[in-house]
């Protein structure tokens, strides 16, 4: 697996990417500032195994981990760390064999499905490498399509927010194939914040940009955590973007080996190194 810091260009994009400097530089209102100080996400000796006998993998071996609210987390490990697993898991795509998960003080594991489904729904957002926008939507219509899904009118106020801070205003009619890479996952972070979520889960979110586009999402989504109060948790293999978080969880054979605080991408590089040779952090 490569750890450049360059992101490969998008291939749907038909115009110039955005710069962070068509960002706009007001902070982003305080609107979950006053969830209480409880954490966002709690995982308890998490056990993921797959298969039985000699197929048998153990993808998570007793992770335990605690997320903050207003938190911005990335996850990194070597390939088959079971850093994507671990994701999954506390966002609720995905049952540990054992252990708890807590979303909130929602318990996860046993949540019936249909309550699973809602709460993935309403308390959780999603923004993916591949940005899952409808082609044939509009920007609009990518961003409200989980509400009207839901059967749910949206925060139209909120919604105008949203898309004045990420600076939409003039794309809600275009179709993603008239967007650059990084407008599109702009609409996708749109999309994951219209629910005001407990929690936006990224996986890979700049993993399908160029470098200026992923400097502007990573912008983006540190602004979230940082102006906003949002709690975010990445999956990353590039230690730039990683950089761009609170802390960072190393994972290496499915078991947490460490944590840096205030990250670089130096610092993560070398740590990232060093788990990959089997050496301790």
């Amino acid at each position: 697996m490569s750890h450049s810091s360059a992101y490969p260009s998008p291939t749907s994009s038909s115009s110039a990417p955005a710069s962070p400097a068509d960002m706009p530089s007001e902070p982003l209102p305080h609107r979950l500032s006053t969830l209480p100080a409880a954490p966002a996400v709690t995982a308890r000796d998490v056990v993921k195994t797959y298969g039985r006998g000699d197929t048998e993998v153990h993808a998570l071996r007793g992770v335990s981990v605690e997320v903050r609210r207003g938190e911005f987390v990335a996850i990194m490990g070597p390939s088959g760390s079971g850093k994507s697993t671990l994701m999954h898991c506390l966002a609720g795509l995905d049952a540990p064999t054992s252990g708890s998960i807590l979303l909130g003080d929602t318990e996860l594991v046993g949540l019936p499905d249909a309550r699973l489904t809602a709460l993935r729904r309403e308390r959780v957002g999603f923004v993916f490498q591949a940005f899952n926008l409808v082609p044939t939507l509009t920007a609009e219509q990518n961003i409200l399509l989980p509400l009207e899904l839901a059967g749910a009118a949206p925060d139209r106020a909120w919604m105008d927010e949203i898309v004045r801070i990420l600076g939409l205003e003039q794309r809600l009619r275009h179709r993603p194939h008239e967007l650059s890479g990084g407008q599109q996952q702009r609409v996708a972070v749109a999309r994951a914040l219209l629910t005001r979520p407990d929690v936006i889960f990224g996986d890979e979110p700049t993993g399908n940009l160029d470098t200026a586009s992923g400097t502007e999402v990573l912008a983006l989504l540190r602004r979230c955590a940082r102006d906003m109060g949002q709690t975010i948790i990445m999956v990353t293999h590039d230690p730039v973007a990683a950089a761009s978080a609170d802390r960072v969880l190393m994972l290496a054979d499915g078991a947490l080996v460490g944590q840096l605080r205030k990250p670089t991408a130096d610092a993560v590089a070398e740590a990232l190194t060093r788990v990959s040779a089997g050496e301790s952090l």
